[in-house]
């Protein structure tokens, strides 16, 4: 099943930390950094640091508006920028630093106008951020996309330490940045690729059964494959048009990990499911009689 996702674009001063904040959210499935609103044609960074662009360091934000509200959104974006300061975040100063909102769909229009009056009415002092639709989005350049994921040490005027990420304590740091923050592994270096014991896969993140062994096969691509999801409604399919291009996301439907991507290249044209290991936790078939007891256990004490 293919869901609906939104986008909202989201200006908080330079962007690599406002996309390394943001993109933790839990249903906030994919970002993009970019330079939006401006009047330059073909804007790169160097343009842009002039000032005389008029682009806005801005983040495309796609999210889930099942598993988060554009309002939750933009309480977390309020966390991390000053509303009140304008043309300025932390040590940047510059038109291209400042604050702003800017929608998609004109339905995002009245979200956002009454956040900021709500807002506004809890201040004495003036809101300065800009609220807008989208004019123009421009993609940055590849090396800012997940800066500080790269490079952990780099400058950043946020305080990612403002994002509670205690449900996610249990994964590893591998783990965490592929189910969370959507990154894929190296091709041939998970450990379930050139795996075939019997048993089933289930959700690192909340261990929700995904796939069964009956229905993988060695594809020879680098990451396990399966043929199909052990139910339809454990998964959910999103249109991803990330790296210029345009694939079928694969999410858990529960916890909303990222898992993948879907083709259809397998044989005969088949579906393919290719699943990064570490976004799976593999359950032997002795075992799983067990496993699911304790699971709807514990789905019963919450």
């Amino acid at each position: 099943m293919f869901k609906i996702q939104k986008v909202i674009y989201l200006a908080g001063g330079c962007f690599w930390g406002v996309e390394a904040f943001i993109s933790r959210l839990k249903g906030v499935n994919q970002t993009e950094v970019g330079y939006a609103n401006g009047l330059d044609l073909a804007p790169t960074y160097e343009k842009v640091c002039t000032g005389k662009t008029g682009h806005a360091e801005t983040v495309k934000v796609t999210y889930n508006p099942e598993i988060i509200s554009l309002e939750d959104i933009l309480e977390s974006f309020f966390k991390i920028i000053d509303p009140f300061s304008k043309n300025r975040q932390g040590n940047d100063i510059g038109t291209q630093y400042r604050t702003g909102i800017y929608w998609q769909e004109e339905s995002q229009k009245s979200i956002v106008l009454n956040f900021l009056k709500q807002k506004q009415r809890e201040s004495e002092k003036n809101i300065v951020v800009e609220a807008r639709a989208i004019g123009s989005f421009y993609p940055a350049e590849s090396y800012h996309q997940k800066y500080l994921e790269r490079n952990p040490e780099g400058y950043c005027h946020v305080d990612l330490n403002l994002i509670d990420d205690k449900e996610f304590d249990h994964l590893t740091p591998e783990e965490y940045k592929i189910t969370q923050l959507s990154m894929t592994e190296a091709p041939f270096s998970g450990k379930y690729d050139d795996f075939f014991e019997e048993g089933v896969y289930v959700d690192a993140v909340n261990g929700e059964v995904l796939f069964s062994s009956d229905d993988k096969y060695d594809s020879g691509c680098g990451w396990p494959a399966f043929k199909k999801p052990i139910s339809d409604d454990k998964i959910i399919r999103h249109r991803d048009f990330s790296h210029e291009t345009t694939r079928i996301e694969v999410r858990s439907a529960k916890a909303n990990s990222h898992l993948g991507h879907l083709f259809h290249d397998g044989p005969g044209g088949s579906a393919r499911y290719c699943i990064n290991s570490a976004a799976l936790k593999f359950i032997p078939k002795d075992e799983v009689d067990e496993y699911l007891k304790k699971l709807n256990n514990n789905k019963n004490q919450r």
